[in-house]
């Protein structure tokens, strides 16, 4: 491995520790090298905090050695100011003249100006340097800000012959406990993801077969703002999703009124004119979410593979046999990576189409 890359490759891995704290910001990861010696490091803890660069540099005991150092930044350096000042200027600032980046950011805040603002200012600036490993670990922010929609997740668990559940909609017996497929160790994983990601949606046939919670309540860390598909508005106080005060986006048909009134709950009309993935999407990037969960059942989630609106799926296959019941949805893409939890199989598929950068 290069000296270059095994710098970047530390960057990528400090900047994962902000995974599902640091929206709407990206991920970012800052290593300063002297005398190919470490002399401080650090990443991009919150929103509105300060940012990876700052934090590396803060680290540094001995100031003077930053002339002679090269600080490694997995996404380019902002030039802007928002929340904090610009990182440009600090590097500068503080006399860094080698600044190795691994990829450029497309935030049109950003995009550039932040490579040629060091360059301008004397910098020599190496691009490029495990590029696509730095675009794997900002995916929603890219999906975000090149593609305008959330990156999208399917999430699904289907027995070993290929079930999602024992009973074909409506026949569930009233009062039926959901039948888990899955065992503690992937239930636990998938809140992790839930603390990961910004949002989660269902649609009602789930709301009203399986009452679920989709909180954190397995996993240390925020709950994803949860978004409702009820159309015909089926879904009532009693469940979990409307009662527990948590934030959450109902959308619902346009010739219907919501008859609740509580702070945490949101109403939107759907234009049942519009594609009806493509409008959901839109909603949540006007609201500013980079990344959605869909756990909904069969037809949610066939309405964003029909439309080929999403970017990975998280299928889980468990050890239990039904024989018959709601068939899993059926998908292509490409098969990235597979593993055994316990008694269960996880496969991650990818969309097959790139992000154009």
């Amino acid at each position: 491995m290069k000296i270059q890359e095994k710098y970047i490759q530390r960057c990528l891995a400090l900047a994962k520790n902000g995974l599902g704290t640091t929206y709407p910001n990206p991920l970012v990861g800052a290593v300063i090298v002297h005398e190919d010696r470490i002399i401080g490091e650090g990443w991009h803890h919150e929103a509105g905090k300060a940012h990876a660069e700052v934090n590396a540099i803060a680290q540094v005991k001995d100031e003077s050695l930053l002339k002679e150092a090269t600080i490694y930044v997995s996404l380019e350096p902002c030039s802007h100011f928002g929340k904090t000042p610009p990182c440009c200027d600090l590097i500068i600032a503080k006399g860094i003249k080698k600044v190795v980046v691994g990829m450029v950011d497309p935030f049109e805040a950003v995009a550039g100006r932040g490579i040629k603002k060091l360059i301008e200012a004397g910098c020599q600036v190496q691009v490029g340097v495990l590029e696509e490993k730095c675009q794997e670990l900002n995916k929603r922010f890219l999906t975000f800000h090149l593609k305008k929609r959330p990156h999208v997740i399917l999430k699904w668990a289907q027995s070993s012959d290929g079930f999602l559940s024992p009973y074909a909609w409506p026949e569930k017996p009233k009062n039926q406990s959901p039948v888990w497929i899955t065992g503690a160790a992937s239930k636990q994983l998938v809140h992790q993801w839930r603390a990961q990601e910004q949002a989660i949606m269902i649609g009602s046939k789930t709301a009203l077969a399986d009452n679920p919670q989709l909180n954190t309540r397995l996993w240390a860390g925020s709950n994803p703002y949860r978004i409702l598909l009820d159309p015909d508005l089926e879904v009532s106080e009693n469940h979990q999703i409307l009662k527990d005060g948590c934030s959450t986006l109902v959308l619902h048909r346009s010739n219907l009124t919501p008859k609740l009134n509580s702070s945490a709950l949101e109403y939107q009309a759907l234009d049942e004119e519009k594609d009806l993935a493509k409008q959901i999407l839109e909603i949540l990037y006007k609201k500013g979410v980079q990344s959605l969960i869909i756990e909904g059942g069969r037809l949610t989630l066939h309405t964003f593979i029909d439309q080929g609106l999403w970017d990975e799926a998280r299928i889980f296959s468990g050890a239990t046999h039904f024989g018959k019941g709601t068939p899993a949805p059926h998908i292509g893409g490409k098969l990235e990576n597979e593993q055994k939890i316990n008694s269960d199989f996880l496969k991650l598929v990818k969309n097959d189409k790139k992000l154009s950068l």
